[in-house]
C-alpha cells in the first residue's frame, strides 16, 4: 500500500480510502457486521489506514459497525466522517444542514456511535445553500479547539465555496480545510474544469467517490447483474445510456484484457493517476480484493491517453474574444 501526505499537513494516509456506505443493512442494501469485519480486516492487512464514513450511511449503522470493529485498533486508522443529512429517515431541521447547531449535535452523536474521543477528519457532507462560510469555519475551529476533530474537509462543495472557506480558515488561523471530496470517474470528469485546479492551487487533497460510476465501469451490468442499478434505489449509478459511455466501457474492458487486470482496477487506477485518492466502497470481501488490486496496476501513458481520449468532454469555457467584448462598448477601441 502506498501513502501520501494529506493536504498541507504531516499526516500520511493510504493512497486509497475505504468507503463504508455499505457497512450495514438499514438502507435495505449493504453488508452484515461479519462481512464488514472481513473487509476491514483485509484493508488493515494490506496497510490501508484511511476510513471514510458518514452519519447518514445506513442511517447511523455504518458508524455503529465501525465503532464495534475498531475497538482495540482505533489508532491504526485515520477516521473520517460527515454531517449534514442526519442519521435517521426523519432527522429534524436542527440536526440537518450545515449550521453550527447541526454540526455540534452531529459530531457528538457520531463520536458515540464510533466509540471514539475524536474524529480525525470531519467533513461537511454537502452544502445547504444557507449557512455562510464564516459559520462553517468558526464551527469547525470550535470543534478542533475542543479536541473533537483534528482536521476539516468539504464534500460536494463547488470550487468557489471551497476556495472561500479555505481562505477564511487561513485568515482566521482556524483549523485548515485539508481535503475536498467529490464524484470523479471516467464517466464524470467535470471536476477537471475547476475542482482539481482549486485543490492543487490551495494544497487541498482531492478525495474522490464513485470511481466505478456506481459500478457501470466494471462491465457487470452488461452481464445482467443488478447491484447498484437497483440497490439503494438506483442512487449514485451511472447508466450505460449513450454512445460515449459505451465507448468508455469498451476501452476499459480492452485495457483490462491487455493487462490481465479486472475492469474495476483499470477504472480506479485511472482516477489514482490523476493524483486523487479514490474511495472504494465494496459490499463484499471479494469486491474489496478486486478493487484494491488497482494498486498493482501501472497503466502506461498510451493507455491513459486512450482512456482520456474516449472519455473527453468539453472542458473549455466559451468566452468571446476580449476585442469583441470591448467593441460592444467602444467600437474600434484597440485592446491595450
Amino acid at each position: 500500500m502506498k501513502y501520501q501526505i494529506l493536504g498541507n499537513t504531516g499526516v500520511r494516509v493510504s493512497s486509497v480510502a475505504l468507503g463504508t456506505a455499505n457497512f450495514g443493512m438499514r438502507w435495505g442494501y449493504g453488508a452484515s457486521l461479519d462481512e464488514s469485519r472481513a473487509i476491514l480486516d483485509a484493508f488493515e492487512a494490506d496497510g490501508g489506514n484511511f476510513i471514510d464514513t458518514a452519519d447518514v450511511y445506513q442511517f447511523g449503522e455504518s458508524e455503529e459497525f465501525l465503532g464495534a470493529l475498531l475497538q482495540g485498533r482505533r489508532e491504526n486508522f485515520f477516521l473520517a466522517t460527515k454531517y449534514s443529512s442526519g442519521a435517521s429517515k426523519v432527522a429534524g431541521g436542527l440536526v440537518t444542514g450545515n449550521s453550527r447547531r447541526a454540526m455540534v449535535s452531529s459530531v457528538e452523536s457520531s463520536l458515540k456511535r464510533l466509540k471514539t474521543d475524536r474524529i480525525d477528519l470531519y467533513w461537511v457532507h454537502h452544502p445547504d445553500d444557507i449557512t455562510p462560510s464564516e459559520e462553517l469555519v468558526r464551527g469547525l475551529e470550535d470543534l478542533s479547539r475542543a479536541g473533537k476533530i483534528l482536521y476539516a474537509g468539504l464534500s460536494n462543495f463547488s470550487a468557489w465555496r471551497l476556495a472561500r472557506a479555505a481562505t477564511l480558515a487561513e485568515l482566521y488561523h482556524a483549523v485548515p480545510i485539508v481535503a475536498s471530496q467529490f464524484q470523479y470517474s471516467l464517466v464524470s470528469r467535470q471536476p477537471e474544469r475547476d475542482m482539481l485546479k482549486a485543490c492543487r492551487a490551495l494544497q487541498i487533497t482531492p478525495i474522490t467517490w464513485s470511481p466505478l460510476g456506481g459500478g457501470m465501469l466494471t462491465g457487470k451490468y452488461r452481464a445482467g447483474e443488478k447491484g447498484r442499478a437497483e440497490g439503494m434505489g438506483g442512487k449514485v449509478f451511472q447508466a450505460e445510456n449513450n454512445e460515449q459511455r459505451s465507448a468508455i466501457l469498451d476501452e476499459v474492458l480492452a485495457i483490462a484484457a491487455e493487462t490481465g487486470a479486472s475492469p474495476d482496477q483499470v477504472a480506479i487506477a485511472w482516477v489514482a493517476a490523476q493524483q486523487c485518492i479514490p474511495i472504494i466502497g465494496p459490499r463484499t470481501q471479494a469486491q474489496y480484493v478486486s478493487n484494491v488490486g488497482f494498486s498493482g496496476l501501472n497503466l502506461t501513458e498510451a493507455q491513459i491517453d486512450r482512456l482520456n481520449s474516449v472519455s473527453q468532454f468539453d472542458n473549455d469555457i466559451k468566452t468571446a474574444p476580449v476585442q469583441a467584448l470591448l467593441d460592444q462598448v467602444i467600437p474600434g477601441k484597440p485592446v491595450a
